[in-house]
């Protein structure tokens, strides 16, 4: 990493350049795409000459035919057929703006899409509008951003630093993951294989859903790489951000890689790779973004194909879309099968939302009652605080794999590595503290341990179930004539609309008027009815105010009724309880409702039993709207004591504080 800040440094220093007409917040429109371009040019100098000579030669083939045999030449799978790079382009300063398009034209066409993705024409015009374009050539002629200067890894650094400085302010978890944390990712996704670290020639697929830039696929390579030189990881990728997607596949491109594997467009309503299952999966999914954009396409997906589709679980909160990213990624393991018995694995970073977010029954619940049931989930891991550059907040490894090692089948391993970090000598934005290797391998280590400590917990599946149990108390009225009672009448909605008609004109207002009689004949009656009794049982009152309004011609129909019942009425532990059908079926009261949580490996009956009948002897149980729910309290589990101090202590304190203001104020009032 030794040209990693001085390359960033020099790169800065040439967007001051375009101070003025350019915001800082668009630097990054001019100075990432020209990196690329800087970049192509020096992977294609040494065959430049070759790769015109073969073009005129075969330039009058199909461009897909020609680009066959100019990728050879160029010994990488894209070519430029202009007569131009950096160095030529700074001989005609005044056709500067003509020249550089007629290089940029001369890429081949997988390269050029690339450029098209940066949007790149309306700079290419505004920096020559300001006199700037001439000038930012140069400046980028002379950086070396050689392959064999600037790893792949390193760019990557480069390219997320730049993204980062003009992107201050954007979404927390936004464009790319902090390299220690991903090696970290990537370290606990390959744990439990042996197979991929050790097999000579082994070839593996790796998918990333919300690829960024491209480095979480770059550094599970370079960790493999170190593992097992002879191994080989595909990487296959979707971006729905235009310039990190065009950084990605450049980056792909001049690895020699696949870049048709690295596509556009939002993984959540366009799966660019829906027939294709994976052996690894990794993702930062965006924290707390809401997904209403996607909100037509995958509810359609939800309610269509249901667990034939991605989002067959449930769909969480429209403010966050973290667990249709996780869903998203479990829809492309690849099945345990005699051809493939490993199965696939996968590592995704959330922040604690997921955790626990959503009652019983809510899709958040529901999508983790489908990972933990079916026990995909196979650690959690609590990362330190402050790891991220747009962000201080909390955030949490998941580790998930169809195919658990035997000693691992039916548990989940939680393992709390928040003191695992170090404290940088310089912040990076919100970023203050960073994993060193050290730890990176202690936190591998303590995970494939599989042992319970200080910090690690070991738990069965069920213990992160509940049972959402709904209490019912019977519902208890009085029941009363009187004024007071009568004037609440007015306050009740099918009363109020008696009086009310959706027509217009004179029809309209004949409606009313005759509504506004039946009130009047209503309100007549029940003064008629005035009396101090108090009435204890409300069969026994309805059939009296039944009576009463027999011969009146007013039709009492159950919404009018039951207002009139709900104004006269009042809540009395005393009285009678309230029943809903002849059968004597008792009424709930809505307004003692309560629920409880029980643990879903006990018995709701023996717990109503323990915990409740004690307390309110008259409950119980609403059986049909019981509900299962899953959370995950992973802070609740390491929760530590921490005694308090003695009252005498804290007393002593404040009486010391109390001398000190008073010898203060008395030198004040001196």
């Amino acid at each position: 990493m030794m040209n990693f800040q001085d390359k960033v440094n020099f790169l800065w220093t040439i967007a001051e350049i375009l101070r003025g007409p350019y915001k800082p917040e668009d630097y990054g429109k001019v100075i990432l795409p020209m990196a690329v371009l800087r970049r192509f040019d020096h992977v294609l100098e040494d065959t430049k000459e070759e790769v015109l000579e073969s073009y005129q030669q075969f330039k009058h083939l199909p461009e897909e035919a020609r680009d066959e045999i100019l990728n050879r030449k160029s010994k990488q799978r894209f070519n430029n057929t202009s007569n131009y790079n950096f160095q030529k382009l700074l001989n005609d300063s005044d056709n500067i703006a003509e020249n550089f398009r007629d290089y940029i034209n001369g890429f081949s066409k997988t390269a050029r899409e690339i450029i098209e993705y940066f949007d790149f024409d309306k700079q290419i015009e505004k920096m020559d509008r300001n006199d700037l374009l001439y000038l930012t050539v140069k400046r980028f002629a002379e950086v070396d951003l050689h392959p064999d200067t600037v790893s792949n890894l390193e760019m990557g650094y480069i390219f997320e630093e730049l993204i980062r400085r003009y992107s201050e302010h954007a979404e927390a978890g936004d464009h790319y993951t902090p390299r220690e944390v991903v090696r970290l990712m990537v370290g606990l996704m390959f744990n439990e294989d042996d197979e991929i670290l050790t097999k000579p020639g082994i070839t593996q697929t790796l998918y990333d859903g919300c690829a960024g830039t491209g480095g979480m696929g770059s550094i599970a390579q370079e960790y493999l790489h170190e593992m097992n030189g002879s191994a080989e990881l595909e990487f296959f990728a979707q971006e729905f951000n235009e310039e990190s997607f065009a950084m990605c596949k450049a980056d792909t491109l001049i690895k020699g890689e696949n870049a048709q594997n690295i596509r556009f467009g939002n993984t959540l309503t366009r799966d660019a790779f829906s027939t294709q299952k994976f052996d690894y999966l990794i993702s930062n999914p965006p924290y707390g973004v809401e997904w209403k954009p996607a909100e037509k396409v995958v509810r359609e997906e939800h309610e269509d194909l249901g667990m034939d589709g991605r989002f067959g679980a449930g769909l969480p909160r429209i403010g966050d879309g973290q667990l249709l990213f996780l869903q998203h990624l479990v829809s492309k393991m690849k099945p345990v099968s005699e051809d493939n018995p490993q199965g696939s694995r996968m590592a995704i970073i959330m922040n604690g939302s997921p955790l626990f977010t959503g009652d019983a029954g809510s899709g958040e619940s529901e999508i983790r009652r489908y990972v933990i049931e079916n026990d995909l989930v196979e650690g959690i891991v609590a990362m330190p605080k402050d790891l991220f550059y747009n962000t201080g907040i909390s955030t949490y490894v998941w580790i998930l794999t169809n195919n658990k090692s035997k000693w691992c089948k039916g548990k989940i391993q939680l393992v709390n590595a928040i003191d695992y970090y170090e404290k940088m000598r310089k912040s990076l934005g919100a970023k203050r503290n960073e994993i060193s290797q050290e730890q990176i391998d202690e936190i591998i280590r303590i995970y494939g341990e599989l042992k319970e400590q200080d910090n690690v917990k070991i738990f069965d599946n069920e213990d992160f179930g509940y049972q959402k149990i709904v209490l019912e108390r019977p519902l208890k009225l009085n029941f009363k004539i009187d004024d007071e009672r009568i004037e609440r009448l007015y306050e009740q909605r099918a009363f109020q609309n008696l009086a009310k008609s959706k027509k217009k004109g004179e029809v309209g207002i004949k409606e009313q008027e005759a509504g506004e009689e039946v009130q009047n004949a209503i309100i007549e009656v029940l003064q008629q009815l005035k009396e101090d009794t108090l009435y204890k049982n409300r069969e026994v009152f309805t059939e009296k105010l039944k009576t009463a309004f027999v011969d009146t011609g007013i039709d009492m129909k159950a919404p009018l009724l039951k207002a009139i019942l709900a104004a006269l009425s009042e809540k009395d532990e005393t009285a009678d309880i309230c029943v809903k059908n002849k059968k004597g079926d008792v009424e709930a009261d809505p307004d003692l409702r309560d629920t409880e949580n029980v643990p879903l490996k006990e018995n709701i009956h023996d717990y109503f039993e323990r915990e409740v009948l004690p307390h309110v002897p008259d409950a119980w149980i609403d059986e049909e709207k019981t509900k299962v729910g899953y959370e995950i309290p992973f802070t609740r589990h390491f929760y530590q004591y921490q005694e308090l101090r003695p009252s005498s202590e804290i007393k002593a304190e404040i009486q010391d504080l109390e001398e000190s203001i008073l010898e203060k104020l008395k030198k004040v009032m001196m």
